[in-house]
């Protein structure tokens, strides 16, 4: 069987169009003799809206949450009405979801209390629903969908929120669940996003993790291709609203994308390529809206680039924390307890950068970091400051190119750059700004080092003409 693991994003199954172009794309794959198994996010903006719905929930506002949900069940409704003829079981499937969702709320508005496990219970309805109207779409247009529920295959630990999968049962469920289906001809269609743990207790994969899912699928089946279908073309240079010249990127390898993705890129979902890297399965990036294009392909080994970067990313939203304490920094074991505080408090660093006497880090900004401050300054003097922007430029071998720093600098020479890491990655250079300053450094720096794209690596063809001045 030449399985493809194919994932779409909310943009692609919005709205009866978008589901339609959908089916097309699947479809398509099947009449090249290829065996696709299916995985959807929510219907774009309904993960939000249900959201919502568990915050109003917990503030008492029972009617309010209630009144939300009806108006995400009329959406459902609608879709699958004009999507699929006599559905008459597909409606009743989705009352019965949304009779179980409103449940959860009049109970949450009773009492007062959102856990990280109600909301991954209320947020995962946004995929088990668009999964299921999917499947009968599918059904209607021809092809044998098969609604599967991800909690069957999916196995997690129990951190709700952000819940890491468990390969090993993964590894075997998978193929026991779904490889029988694709036997028989039939499309597996799943949600993303959703899991549960060993209790049967529903988990999530954390915001973005539609992507995750579907490479956790791709990795158990040993899939020949995982596709992310969205809504752009591809990996881009930059971003297209920052810089209407970016180029897309027509091959990267795993490395690079994967810190894209971590440093910002929205594209992928950060964990997406781990389970493909270790089976080394290629991942093709793809926009729903605009099939025809190639998109950009993920492979272990890239081609190599004349161009010294492929692409720049920009991760906003961070602050910088300052430990000072001149009598501490070289005593044993100091370093260990800057970051058990981090640890304590489960919050990523992205950035280190120490000297004689202090430790600077960069840290997500967050609701907990006058928290993080307070345990730090029991071991040293402590400040931080907020809305910081890191900025990532990713190609082969920065490390080995001569002068590579002397240019990325002097194209940022009017941005007051903060702190600036290298030699921790052979691929990666990045540095952190004043937020208000990201967009205009990224302009800068595309403008230096995307003049005179490789063509092998690059779609040149493409290049829209930047308007004149």
């Amino acid at each position: 069987m030449n399985i493809v693991v194919m994932k779409f994003g909310g943009t692609s199954v919005q709205d009866p169009a978008a589901i339609g172009r959908t089916a097309a794309i699947v479809a398509g794959r099947i009449a090249q003799g290829k065996s696709p198994v299916v995985v959807v996010s929510a219907m774009a903006k309904v993960t939000d809206s249900l959201l919502r719905c568990a915050d109003i929930a917990a503030l008492g506002e029972k009617d309010g949450s209630v009144a939300l949900s009806a108006e995400l069940r009329a959406r459902h409704h609608k879709t699958a009405a004009e999507l699929v003829k006599d559905n008459a079981a597909l409606a009743a499937a989705i009352d019965n979801e949304f009779d179980s969702l409103d449940e959860i709320l009049r109970g949450l508005a009773a009492i007062h209390e959102l856990t990280p496990r109600i909301s991954d219970l209320i947020v995962s309805y946004g995929e088990r629903l668009s999964s299921r109207i999917v499947a009968d779409a599918f059904r209607q247009m021809g092809m044998n969908g098969a609604h599967v529920d991800s909690r069957e295959v999916i196995i997690t630990d129990s951190e709700f929120q952000k819940a890491a999968p468990i390969d090993d049962i993964i590894d075997k469920r998978a193929p026991e669940r779904l490889l029988p289906l694709v036997a028989e001809g039939k499309v597996p269609v799943m949600g993303g996003f959703i899991a549960a743990n060993e209790r049967g207790l529903t988990t999530t994969l954390g915001r973005g993790g539609s992507d995750f899912s579907g490479a956790i699928i791709g990795g158990a089946l040993n899939a020949s291709a995982i596709e992310i279908w969205t809504d752009v073309d591809g990996i881009m240079t930059a971003d297209p609203r920052v810089c209407p010249d970016a180029l897309r990127v027509k091959v990267i390898s795993f490395e690079e994308a994967a810190e894209l993705a971590y440093f910002g890129a929205k594209v992928l979902h950060p964990a997406t390529i781990l389970p493909a890297v270790k089976k080394n399965i290629p991942v093709f990036v793809l926009n729903s809206q605009n099939a025809a294009c190639e998109g950009t392909r993920i492979i272990s080994v890239a081609p190599h680039c004349k161009s010294p970067f492929k692409s720049i990313a920009v991760k906003k939203k961070l602050a910088i924390i300052d430990i000072v304490a001149s009598r501490m920094l070289m005593t044993h074991g100091y370093m260990r307890q800057i970051f058990e505080v981090f640890d304590k408090h489960k919050c990523p660093v992205d950035m280190v950068s120490t000297s004689e006497v202090s430790v600077s880090l960069t840290v997500d900004s967050n609701a907990q970091l006058p928290e993080i401050a307070a345990d730090l300054g029991k071991l040293a003097d402590v400040k931080y400051e907020g809305k910081k922007a890191l900025v990532c430029i990713v190609g082969e071998d920065i490390r080995g190119q001569n002068g590579i720093a002397a240019q990325v600098f002097s194209a940022v020479k009017h941005v007051n750059v903060r702190m600036i890491s290298q030699g921790a990655s052979e691929i990666n250079m990045s540095f952190m700004i004043e937020e208000e300053d990201a967009e205009e450094a990224v302009r800068s720096l595309h403008a230096a080092f995307f003049e005179h794209p490789d063509p092998v690596v690059f779609d040149v063809d493409a290049r829209k003409p930047l308007p004149a001045k």
